[in-house]
């Protein structure tokens, strides 16, 4: 038969293009800003996909579970009423949100899964103190 050393190196040949074939299967999306997905979202309804974005000023609605990211040109509404949301959700953060996009009363709507915010950064300037 073979020799023990052969048959580890096929064995570990065997393992190493399995777990490529998972890698390569189960790839991430990639993550697109407001304004690329917003370009052309009829190609993206129903299907899963993630997207970053700024948080609007003032538009967090915590009863509604909305908020809305925007870009340059482009807005996008957030639906995260059943998103696993990390700390930090606040106002002009930089989101990332991965969900189904839905279309809702002629509106584009992101259902996200899941909401991930920036840190803040050490650089950003402070709010004068009074």
């Amino acid at each position: 038969m073979y020799a023990r050393r052969t048959r580890f190196l096929l064995l570990g040949g065997v393992i190493t293009i399995g777990l490529l074939g998972v890698l390569l299967l189960q790839a991430p999306e990639p993550t697109r800003a407001v304004d690329d997905l917003m370009d052309n979202p009829a190609q993206f309804v129903d299907q899963e996909i993630a997207v970053r974005g700024e948080v609007r000023d003032g538009s967090i609605d915590n009863a509604s579970y909305l908020f809305v990211l925007h870009g340059v040109t482009h807005e996008l509404v957030i639906d995260y009423s059943d998103a696993s949301v990390s700390n930090g959700l606040g106002d002009n953060r930089t989101v990332y949100a991965q969900g189904t996009l839905r279309m809702e009363d002629g509106v584009y709507v992101l259902e996200a899964d899941i909401i991930k915010t920036s840190c803040p950064s050490k650089y950003e300037e402070e709010s004068p103190q009074e």
